[in-house]
């Protein structure tokens, strides 16, 4: 009886992992298959718009150190708007000063990058509740009335972000910045995508 109800466990266990796997593995086609076309790697290709939506990203980890993925969304930003590819830059991201996720303005840090990089201020604009990538592709329609936009970051996030703007109406298109060359953090973030792009459809419910 004690094998019989094991063996039935077992079952229902693997058939759950099993389904789990199935849809991830539609949520990462879905979401891949749709921006097929329309995030770019070299800056030539990329399409001219008004507006650059550069997404939240810290210069240090949670862990206290640098942060690749900043510097790499940062250049090509700065890149877009020298060569007239944008017009003007929306930081969005979150103010985490109080917190312990990052102790860092994002909108603020990202802001004084790109300054740095001869990025005029008066082209930057600042969105402190871009806490989560829908937050601020939501914010560029419903905040700002933008509609149409390049969206700024890795090549995986700007597909789940393409997905989302195409929710919001907006005409998007992404360009690909580089991931980190730490393998670790490639990995872990690339495992955490999957799972993200499951949560996008609950969150477009």
């Amino acid at each position: 009886m004690l094998y019989k109800r094991t063996k039935q466990i077992s079952f229902i266990a693997i058939g759950c992992m099993l389904t789990a796997v199935v849809i991830i593995a539609i949520c990462n086609y879905i979401v891949a298959n749709n921006a097929k076309g329309r995030t770019f790697d070299n800056l030539a290709d990329v399409p001219s718009r008004e507006i650059g939506l550069l997404l939240g990203t810290s210069p240090i980890t949670p862990d206290g150190v640098h942060n690749y993925y900043f510097d790499n969304r940062i250049k090509p930003t700065a890149d877009l708007y020298h060569v007239g590819k944008i017009r003007r830059i929306l930081v969005s991201g979150g103010d985490y000063t109080m917190t312990e996720k990052h102790g860092c303005d994002e909108p603020t840090a990202m802001r004084d990058s790109l300054v740095s990089h001869n990025v005029p201020d008066t082209c930057i604009i600042e969105h402190w509740q871009g806490w989560r990538t829908i937050n601020s592709i939501d914010a560029v329609r419903n905040l700002y009335d933008f509609d149409s936009i390049t969206i700024i970051s890795q090549k995986y996030h700007n597909e789940r972000a393409l997905y989302q703007a195409d929710h919001f109406g907006l005409n998007a298109v992404g360009y690909n910045a580089e991931p980190s060359p730490i393998t670790s953090s490639r990995i872990r973030n690339t495992v955490r995508e999957y799972f993200a792009r499951v949560k996008l459809f609950l969150d477009l419910l």
